[in-house]
């Protein structure tokens, strides 16, 4: 177990790791994170690369979580007779929501998204490919979008769509998601990704289905719509997590108002007690080279200093040459952006009063350890509760969340600086339950005689929501009644 590195790793699945001992080696580099994107491949495909990453994480004795990723709506275009085309700035260029098939041309193309004239004005920009050809608005006649190139370049089949400023009304769930959401839950499925949420409502009635189809995973919100920015604290409210996707976000926002944004999301984020992903092109050129760029350096390290619990890779793991040498930089970058970090920062909370006795316990625990010199944090939990509300504070102490729930463990993978060990406390006698914690963690060279050690726990072991204990203690000195050091 790595318990330097605070800052977690999602990497995606993808014919990259498909091979087991490329995996091993991606585990091993420090993996926290396996993201199974439904955008591509089959059910198959994806079935089988989740049972192989749990069954190779189980031979090397680490614990990692499974993040499902939905598609979402597809805002797209058709196909070409030849798979692709050129577009010169200044030619006329149509979107035909009635072509069907591979029939597009240097003059037409077919949508996958049919309500584009409906959502369009004559004026508007809309943006294909990531913003790299854009196209002017000049009317809709018959289902069709009469546009006239602004920024041409190459253009592929199935390129996406985007209107500046946001506000095509594609809902979130599409009936392809609805079904995934059962897929989802019957994986067993540690998170699930909402792509492309307008509001609350989305990601509530993703909470909804999942639960109906017996899922119990933790709910993510993609922000990557203008709309999902203007409603973002209530998106962040009922998301268990939020994934900043920064491609689609760019784009409708423009690409220099992402860096303030970024900083936004994550510090109300930490504020409302919700993880926080920092995703797209981290590491992108490490899709094919051995090392990252400067640029892509200072990425991944503003992310760090900005406060998010991970960072995430996408093609550099799923299609990429070096998947394991990408997640080993971005663990790199990482580890040295958190030796820049203020070592003893407490984040006051802005409400007046605690909604929770446990979240009272962890702010407690917070502020304690970082103003002793505490070697590490010990939580017994049974939810993951307690460690997530003690990651909201900065800290460089590590947070130890040991608990008997697999799906605890695996949820605690994505907290910033938590670190999850199994660990039954309810078939070991209260008098020595401090001690056998205590060695647990000397078994893992983390710690030694003389450090100083906070253990939270609940006065009814096993059951959720009920930490309201804080026990300051000394390695090797804990008499069998347990006192806490005074």
């Amino acid at each position: 177990m790595n318990t330097l590195r605070h800052t977690k790793i999602v990497v995606t699945l993808g014919p990259a790791l498909d091979e087991t001992e490329t995996l091993k080696r991606v585990i091993l580099a420090g993996a926290d994170v396996f993201r199974a994107n439904f955008s591509h491949g089959s059910l198959e495909t994806h079935e089988q690369r989740i049972r192989m990453v749990r069954d190779t994480a189980t031979q090397l004795n680490k614990i990692v979580a499974i993040l499902v990723d939905l598609q979402g709506p597809k805002i797209r275009i058709g196909r070409f007779k030849q798979g692709k085309i050129f577009l010169k700035e200044g030619q006329p260029f149509i979107l035909d929501t009635r072509l069907e098939g591979d029939v597009g041309d240097e003059k037409t193309v077919g949508l996958d998204y049919k309500y584009l004239p409906r959502d369009v004005r004559p004026g508007d920009t809309l943006l294909l490919d990531d913003g790299r050809i854009e196209l002017n608005v000049q009317q809709i006649n018959n289902q069709c979008v009469h546009c006239v190139v602004t920024v041409g370049g190459e253009l592929s089949n199935h390129k996406g769509i985007n209107r500046l400023g946001g506000g095509l009304s594609a809902g979130a769930l599409t009936d392809k998601d609805r079904e995934n959401i059962k897929i989802a839950a019957q994986l067993n499925a540690d998170y699930l990704a909402i792509s492309f949420p307008r509001s609350a409502d989305d990601i509530k009635e993703a909470r909804i289905l999942l639960k109906a189809a017996g899922g119990t995973a933790g709910i993510i919100a993609k922000i990557e719509r203008t709309e999902a920015v203007t409603h973002i604290e209530e998106i962040i409210q009922v998301s268990d997590a939020i994934m900043i996707a920064r491609g689609d976000l760019g784009v409708e926002l423009g690409d220099a108002e992402l860096p303030a944004l970024q900083k936004r999301i994550i510090r109300l984020s930490r504020h409302f007690n919700k993880a926080a992903i920092t995703a797209t092109q981290m590491l992108e050129t490490m899709t094919y080279n051995t090392i990252p760029t400067r640029a892509e350096v200072s990425d991944v390290a503003n992310a760090v200093l900005d406060g998010t619990d991970a960072v995430m890779l996408s093609g550099e793991t799923a299609i990429g040459k070096y998947p394991d040498k990408a997640v080993a930089a971005m663990h790199r970058i990482c580890l040295s952006a958190e030796k820049h970090l203020s070592k003893k920062t407490l984040t006051p909370k802005k409400e007046p009063h605690f909604h929770h006795v446990d979240e009272a316990i962890a702010m407690a625990t917070m502020y304690t350890a970082n103003h002793l010199d505490i070697k590490a944090i010990i939580a017994l939990t049974e939810s993951g509760s307690t460690p997530l509300w003690m990651s909201r504070v900065r800290s460089s102490i590590p947070i130890y969340g040991l608990s008997r729930h697999s799906t605890t463990l695996r949820r605690m993978t994505l907290y910033r600086g938590v670190f999850p060990i199994s660990f039954d406390a309810t078939h070991i006698d209260r008098r020595i339950l401090n001690i056998e914690a205590i060695a647990t963690l000397q078994k893992a060279g983390v710690l030694q005689r003389g450090d100083w050690v906070i253990i939270t726990k609940g006065d009814l072991i096993g059951v959720h929501g009920k930490t309201n204990s804080l026990k300051i203690v000394t390695v090797g000195d804990l008499p069998n009644h347990l006192d806490a050091k005074k």
